[in-house]
């Protein structure tokens, strides 16, 4: 197997292709890198920004280069001795028109030879629905889409079609006959009985009388349909009265704006559809396919099929076999019905691939060991790497800061439960609708539970998801493990406490979830409830994902730098010795999992998030300078008069921005500020970056605008908030306040970024880069952190680097520090140690881990380790918290900052130290100072070596 030494992950779409990747190789491999972490490449939607709506996963894109530029970029990087990781999505794709597959289940019902490639219920309890796939995809109610001519009857090459706007969805082969047959009096009469197009036409008739059901005939039905198809369109280019014909037929069923009953032809053929349309929020609340989340155009797999995972995967694992491919990143692992069976079918194919998975792990919760698996892809690293640049001491502080701001206190797991709450009832109601309707089914046959009514059910089951803690667990036919019989008990406990007029429903879940079947229980009756206990396990991820992540997280703003993917925001900080745990477990468990710390779905870019931390250590001079912002810009807010909200229904003034979104600005302002002054363009790009997130932000709050119902006014007067407060004019008294103290907390924020890199490169595990942030990062969440990386930029910067080291490192150091704010010593730093890792590769991805004793007044300022693997050390040093160090513009290296603090050397070690970012050499006999370990650079990594 092939372990990569550090990845650089790399977003492909129309913009950045397999020729742009394969310019880049040269500059990858100089940096350091081994491996490439490629977004998803297969057939995605035209136009697709990020590859995660595949419509065709036999095929290569055709807008990253298709195949024949993709071996290119291979052979480019195979010579440059890349590896390839690639991020597959086995749990859904488009529903879309260029899904092929989807389309032809659209167009032959439970015919289609890909009817159980979907997450389709063919046999949805509403009469609505049955026996169709709901499509949720109009912009309005389907009466006045109909009616208003936006639903139309079309015809060409692949036959007659349902077109809204882009989507075009294939009508059944039976509903043909009706188009065809609808006033063909017409056509007789003007051709006469015996006319070859005639009797064509009539032939093509007889044949869709009698097109057989696949079930019987295989594969007979499609050669009937196909060859009615190449009749037809043998008519329509070579007989003009048949084309006429049909032509004014679709007219005819087109119907006609302003007169409702022309389009009851229309609206009889879309009756007998396999599909029916309907305005989009309806898939909010009815719905008969499992979605990714709540995303309507992304319709689930059936991957836990083997036919099905063999389609999915063909392609992909025909490279591995080729050693195209040399490790796999799984895209949502929690959306599939049996994980741990999928990956064990994964992991046979394809035994010596590297393979992570894309877990959120809630602090405490640990990956199953029993996956076969290197480990994650980084975020549960993140949390615990930003963790340790929060100051707790301050939450006090920050507690009462925040209670100020809002007028009163908030709880963190309150606010989780009530959105949890919101989502399951606004946004997944059908989902659950359907899972009740599952449970209604099987209680029906127990006595004691036949009495259960579905609103019963229905109110346990949406209790049991909202207090589930994590994003889900892993329970099958295997059984339980340890910590997912102990996350039910819990859950079942909270929820009888929660709803204790419901604990007759609720024990008589309980009692299957923790599969403790009768031994009377048939295997029949065992398989319903395992089915029902695995769909349930599938909805838990979704309800915490918007529930959580799209919501709360942009909701709860005491400090948004913890307000991360797989986060606690209300845990303000870890401890040094946590962090020190954390990587134990990580070198004993998963030394080659992968960590980030930033990803295409973080919500704030690393960089972004350092600097945020700095707050923490200035909590007071934060809080001076909120209060003085605040005053500074009364008059920029806008306010309006809101009616009705109140029992007596009259009016009261509302601001805009509300104080927690106006405090959730200052923060995204101070964490994404440039470094330096701008240019007037750079300016108002910084200004449409900010107010497109804010957008973005306040919808998903939920709060007093949205993505279902925007509320333009709130909208409007926010952003004109942001302009007024960043006008530009020399005179402008909130930026003349908010520069000096930005410059300040973005000089510390660069400090903690810098030990943040070095921390990422030596801990335990695979680190990895997000394109482009090698250089600063300040970046906000999607699309902001998918914006164009220049690399010939960066490649001459590192080349330039090279060469100024070669010429005068000393020099070059200094130089670095004075001119932080360009990035360049981050760059630096990142070759510095891909460098290492290259030279140490087994002690890296091999060696133990082992915190060391600090000594002195700042031993909490610093986080220190040893690597060892035989006699080889490597001591890793990062400060931390150096608001406290050093003052703003210095840097918190040499005696004047480290005093006497010290640290114990690893056992065994040898009194000569070299430091591989810097090359300095010391000698030390008993203790290491960090006056000498940090006197040039602000961090170190220093290898023990012999005095040969």
């Amino acid at each position: 197997m092939r372990i990569p030494i550090a990845s650089y992950r790399l977003q492909f779409n129309a913009a950045f292709t397999f020729e742009d990747a394969r310019a880049i190789a040269p500059y990858l491999s100089a940096l350091g890198i081994s491996d490439v972490y490629a977004s998803p490449i297969l057939q995605a939607r035209q136009g697709s920004t990020h590859g995660y709506d595949g419509v065709d996963p036999m095929r290569m894109s055709e807008e990253l280069g298709g195949h024949e530029k993709f071996e290119l970029l291979s052979g480019e990087l195979r010579s440059h001795h890349l590896g390839w990781i690639q991020d597959i999505v086995p749990n859904h794709m488009a529903f879309d028109s260029q899904n092929a597959m989807l389309m032809d289940v659209l167009e032959h019902g439970p015919d289609s030879r890909y009817v159980d490639f979907f997450d389709i219920d063919w046999k949805h309890s509403d009469e609505g629905i049955y026996p169709r796939v709901l499509a949720p995809f109009l912009g309005q109610f389907y009466g006045d889409c109909l009616e208003s001519g936006e639903l139309r009857i079309d015809y060409d090459q692949s036959g007659f079609s349902i077109n809204y706007y882009s989507l075009q969805f294939p009508i059944r082969i039976e509903s043909y006959y009706r188009v065809l047959t609808y006033s063909i009096e017409t056509l007789r009469k003007k051709l006469g009985r015996e006319h070859p197009d005639y009797l064509k036409l009539l032939g093509a008739l007889y044949v869709l009388k009698y097109v057989p059901f696949e079930e019987e005939e295989g594969q007979e039905r499609y050669d009937q349909v196909a060859f009615v198809k190449r009749m037809l369109w043998e008519l329509w280019n070579d007989a003009p009265d048949v084309k006429a014909f049909i032509q004014t037929n679709l007219q005819s069923f087109n119907g006609e704006p302003g007169n409702p009953e022309s389009f009851n032809l229309l609206d009889d053929l879309l009756k007998e559809q396999f599909f029916r349309l309907s305005y989009w929020k309806v898939g909010n609340e009815e719905l008969n396919y499992r979605r990714f989340f709540t995303v309507n155009d992304l319709i689930s797999l059936r991957v836990e099929d083997e036919q099905v995972f063999q389609s999915v995967h063909g392609l992909i694992l025909a490279w591995v076999n080729e050693g195209i491919i040399t490790g796999l990143r799984i895209d949502h692992i929690d959306g599939l019905y049996d994980p741990a069976a999928y990956l064990a079918r994964l992991r046979e194919e394809a035994p010596e691939v590297y393979l992570v998975v894309e877990k959120i792990l809630e602090p405490g919760e640990l990956l199953p060991l029993n996956w076969p698996v290197q480990g994650t892809t980084g975020y549960d690293f993140l949390n615990q790497v930003n963790g340790i640049f929060c100051n707790a001491d301050s939450v006090a502080t920050f507690d009462q800061i925040y209670r100020q701001i809002l007028g009163s206190s908030i709880s963190y797991q309150a606010l989780i439960d009530e959105k949890k709450r919101l989502i399951a009832s606004k946004h997944l109601a059908g989902d659950i609708d359907n899972l009740a309707q599952l449970l209604k089914k099987i209680s029906g046959r127990y006595r004691h539970a036949s009495d259960f009514t579905i609103f019963g059910l229905k109110a346990a089951l949406v209790e049991i998801l909202v207090v589930f803690p994590v994003y889900r667990t892993y329970i099958n036919r295997d059984g339980a493990s340890l910590a997912d019989q102990d996350c039910i008990k819990a859950v079942m406990r909270q929820a009888k406490k929660n709803i204790p007029n419901f604990l007759n429903e609720l024990s008589f879940v309980e009692k299957f979830l923790r599969l403790k079947f009768d031994e009377s229980l048939s295997d029949e009756d065992r398989e319903q409830w395992l089915g029902f206990l695995m769909r349930m396990q599938q909805l838990t991820g979704p309800l915490m994902a918007k529930g959580v992540e799209d919501t709360v997280l942009y909701i709860y703003n005491r400090l948004l730098s913890l307000n991360e993917v797989g986060s606690l925001p209300n845990h303000f900080g870890i401890s040094v010795e946590q962090f020190h745990a954390f990587n134990q477990v990580l070198a004993t468990q998963w030394p080659h999992t992968m960590n980030a710390t930033a990803t295409h779905d973080t919500k704030r870019g690393e960089d972004v998030r350092m600097r945020l931390n700095v707050l923490s250590e200035v909590p007071e001079l934060w809080q001076q300078h909120l209060e003085q912002w605040q005053q500074l810009n009364v008059n920029h807010r806008v306010d309006r008069a809101e009616t009705g909200d109140d029992e007596a229904g009259s009016g009261w003034q509302h601001p805009i921005p509300d104080p927690n979104d106006e405090y959730f600005f200052y923060q995204t302002l101070v964490g994404i500020y440039p470094f330096e002054s701008s240019e007037a363009g750079d300016r108002q790009n910084l200004l449409d970056r900010i107010k497109d997130y804010l957008i973005k932000a306040i919808r998903e709050a939920k709060v007093h605008t949205a993505w279902l119902k925007p509320d333009a006014e709130y909208e409007a007067g926010f952003l004109q908030f942001a302009d007024r407060v960043l006008d530009d004019r020399p005179d402008n008294p909130f930026l003349q306040s908010f520069l000096p103290f930005v410059r300040k907390i973005q000089h510390h924020g660069a400090l903690n970024s810098l030990s943040q890199t070095l921390l990422k490169f030596t801990v335990p595990g695979v680190p990895d880069i997000y394109q482009g942030t090698e250089l600063w990062d300040l970046s906000l969440v999607d699309p902001d952190n998918r914006r164009p990386v220049d690399y010939a930029f960066r490649f001459q910067l590192l080349q330039d680097l090279q060469e100024q080291e070669q010429a005068d490192a000393q020099a070059l150091w200094a130089e670095l520090l004075q001119n932080y704010a360009d990035g360049r010593i981050k760059l630096f730093l990142t070759h510095k140690l891909l460098q290492a890792r290259q030279q140490y590769q087994d002690l890296f991805l091999r060696g133990a881990y082992q915190k060391l004793t600090v000594s002195g007044s700042l031993k909490s300022h610093v986080v220190t380790f040893v690597r060892e693997l035989g006699q080889q050390q490597m001591i890793a040093i990062a400060p931390r918290l150096t608001a406290a160090l050093a003052p703003s513009g210095e840097f918190p290296v040499g005696e004047q900052v480290w005093y006497e603090t010290r640290l114990q050397p690893p056992v065994g070690s040898g009194p000569r130290w070299r430091d591989l970012i810097t090359g300095r050499v010391i000698v030390s006999e008993e203790m290491l100072w960090l006056r000498d370990l940090l006197q040039r650079f602000p961090v170190a990594l220093w290898l023990n070596e012999s005095e040969a």
